[in-house]
């Protein structure tokens, strides 16, 4: 676990500004020209609602004319009761695609669609993004918030990705910012259960924690100004990704900063761990050529 002090925070886009450069090609993140291709539906089949017609779209905006770029797929917040798709300033000319997604809401559906609809936007987004020149190999899972619970559910319970013939293993890692660990709030609101009695279920990441799950890394703000136990259960959940042995796990919690604020001082954060991820699967490459 790793506590990053406020002031450092500040001046850490600064430091990553010339590491991802490299995420496309060396010096080109920065000079590459980015598109997007919006409001596109990754929901299909004839018996399509209207509220899922409207609702199950995405937005790539992505580097063109460059090849094998990295993609973060991106789950607003909103408690999954509100909240609108969009790219996060802080993710925009890095280096790497943003899928931003849309997905149905409390109270015109419950639990689990939430989850299938995140699962649908992964699925394709696996299937597609070559379509605009990045690689399926890279794609990395985030969201804020009911958007990071989105991202542990999708990642950690193979079930959702299954149903479209995907293995969430198949992803490049996952990033939650402050998501619930324990079963979400509006889903046990949909139970009538009380919002300060914890579960965990099967509709909990918590439940489904395993060593050979994606490279994984935990961000939320700051304990004494997050919700009501996020960093903790967070913290919980980095242990017990220690305890069943997962290689590649990270906690960061960012210092001064409450729930609303943390996810733009953690997007640094993020783009760095892309940027290890795959300059490690480049360094394996290179190796399995060199034998």
């Amino acid at each position: 676990m790793k506590r990053v002090a406020a002031e450092f925070l500040h001046l850490l886009p600064c430091v990553l500004m010339v590491v991802t450069t490299s995420l496309c090609e060396p010096a080109a993140a920065q000079q590459a020209t980015y598109v997007t291709a919006g409001d596109l539906l990754y929901r299909s089949g004839d018996g399509l609602s209207d509220y899922q017609k409207s609702q199950c779209r995405l937005d790539v905006y992505y580097p063109k004319d460059t090849p094998r770029f990295a993609t973060v797929v991106w789950f607003h917040g909103g408690g999954l009761k509100s909240g609108n798709r969009k790219v996060p300033e802080g993710l925009q000319k890095q280096g790497v695609a943003v899928v931003a997604v849309s997905y149905r809401l409390h109270p015109q559906v419950k639990a689990p669609v939430y989850i299938e609809d995140a699962a649908a936007a992964v699925a394709w987004t696996m299937d597609h993004i070559a379509d605009f020149g990045g690689d399926p190999q890279r794609i990395f899972v985030s969201g804020h918030s009911a958007g990071g619970y989105l991202t542990s559910m999708v990642g950690l319970d193979k079930r959702w990705l299954a149903a479209h013939g995907k293995d969430p293993d198949d992803l490049a890692g996952l990033i939650p910012y402050s998501g619930h660990t324990i079963t979400h709030f509006t889903v046990r609101q949909e139970r009538g259960i009380d919002g300060k009695q914890p579960i965990v279920d099967d509709l909990a990441p918590l439940f489904h924690v395993r060593g050979d799950c994606p490279p994984i890394l935990f961000v939320t703000g700051d304990r004494e100004r997050e919700m009501l136990g996020r960093y903790e259960e967070n913290a919980y959940m980095w242990r017990m990704m220690q305890v069943v042995d997962h290689p590649d796990a990270e906690l960061f919690e960012l210092d001064g900063y409450n729930h609303g604020q943390m996810a733009e001082p953690a997007h640094p954060l993020l783009l760095q761990f892309v940027r290890r991820i795959i300059s490690q699967e480049s360094d394996a490459r290179t190796g399995d050529r060199s034998r």
